[in-house]
């Protein structure tokens, strides 16, 4: 295989680390604002299409966010895992992507 070949899968591969990284940041966000809502007393009417959407997003971003809960020591009704487990992700993320690239 020539250089340009495996310098562009491994610039795809970065490309597509990168992206997996954007869209578990997304969807643990998601999973944070609406439990936000629903703590703050916000009600959604019952559909099936919204407790599987609010199931998928629980059970994607939890065991992630479990494990920022159990290291760091709570502030009262403050929850700081969530950003401590997000900025977390992006330098994980960041750095597998430079990695990668080489």
């Amino acid at each position: 295989m020539s250089t340009f070949v495996l310098a562009t899968v491994r610039d795809n591969l970065a490309d597509y680390v990168v992206a997996l990284v954007t869209v578990y940041w997304i969807i643990i966000v998601a999973y944070i604002l609406s439990r936000m809502f629903f703590q703050l007393g916000g009600r959604l009417p019952y559909a099936r299409w919204s407790s599987a959407l609010l199931e998928f997003l629980g059970d994607v971003s939890e065991p992630y966010l479990r494990l920022f809960r159990r290291l760091l020591p709570s502030f009262g009704p403050l929850d700081l895992s969530p950003i401590v487990a997000l900025f977390f992700l992006g330098i994980v993320g960041g750095i597998a992507a430079s990695a990668i690239r080489g």
